[in-house]
């Protein structure tokens, strides 16, 4: 066993939820007792263990990868959830909001998803990591940016993308915006970089800061979901709309981001 600490607490099965309520995800594979992704080439397999995981093989950049995919840049023991959500927290002890490694496979993913269902979205996006990415043993390795950069709409249209997504996701892989760098701005600034490109709103700049940068304060306050979460909590039996969403951010400082996880999980997972 090659054992990998995860910070405390953590409970594997809630935070690999998503990976198994909206069907596969061919990068980040869920069999059962476990998770695959490819790192550097290499198919990793990631199991429960006490304490932590069985991460195989592991070794600094594995390590690295598994740990950022289950959270662990997250702050859940200093996590004071407000008194409405406390008994929802509490229920969920040990829910790290997954994280998506890379920012293009977050971009292109965002974008996927804009518009339709999760669900929908992850049929169109594993047909795109079959056609571009590259297979190991039971997962794929994501698309990398230069082999989408060459491909035509067309590529991506015959797969489910309408003409204005496939043109989004073209023009995020040929642009000379450098993903990696935005990690070092702050949130505004990674805000106005990322809206700078072709279809790349503040809903998807918002879930950038929530699932790639892990940013306390992301408040993805136009995703559907979450508003129709927020409601249930907090809209006095009505859907609240995006502004007053937004209003309700400051209740939660500096917990939005976690904030919105527990909420999503909290209505995909009623008491």
């Amino acid at each position: 066993m090659a054992f990998l600490a995860v910070p405390q607490p953590f409970d594997f099965e809630l935070t690999t939820e998503r990976f198994r309520v909206f069907g596969p995800d061919f990068v980040t594979l869920w069999s059962p007792g476990g998770l695959h992704r490819v790192v550097g080439g290499r198919e990793v397999r990631v199991k429960a263990v006490p304490g932590g995981v069985d991460v195989d093989p592991l070794d600094e950049e594995t390590g690295r990868v598994v740990l950022k995919l289950l959270g662990g840049e997250f702050d859940l023991a200093g996590f004071e959830p407000d008194p409405v959500l406390a008994p929802e927290v509490a229920r969920l002890r040990g829910f790290r909001p997954a994280l998506a490694p890379e920012p293009f496979e977050m971009l292109v993913g965002a974008i996927t998803a804009q518009q339709i269902s999760v669900k929908a979205a992850r049929a169109v996006l594993n047909r795109f990591i079959e056609r571009f990415g590259v297979r190991a043993e039971r997962a794929y390795a994501f698309p990398a940016r230069d082999a989408v950069a060459v491909a035509s709409p067309e590529d991506l249209t015959t797969i489910g993308f309408s003409r204005s997504k496939a043109r989004y996701v073209l023009e995020l892989a040929r642009s000379d915006q450098d993903l990696d760098a935005l990690s070092s701005l702050s949130d505004d600034d990674v805000k106005a970089e990322l809206t700078r490109l072709p279809g790349i709103g503040e809903w998807t700049a918002d879930w950038f800061l929530a699932r790639h940068l892990a940013r306390p304060r992301a408040w993805p306050v136009g995703d559907l979901a979450l508003r129709y979460a927020v409601s249930a909590f907090y809209g006095d039996g009505r859907v609240l709309t995006i502004d007053e969403t937004r209003e309700l951010g400051p209740r939660f400082e500096p917990f939005q981001n976690l904030t919105a996880h527990y909420l999503l999980l909290a209505s995909r997972n009623p008491g």
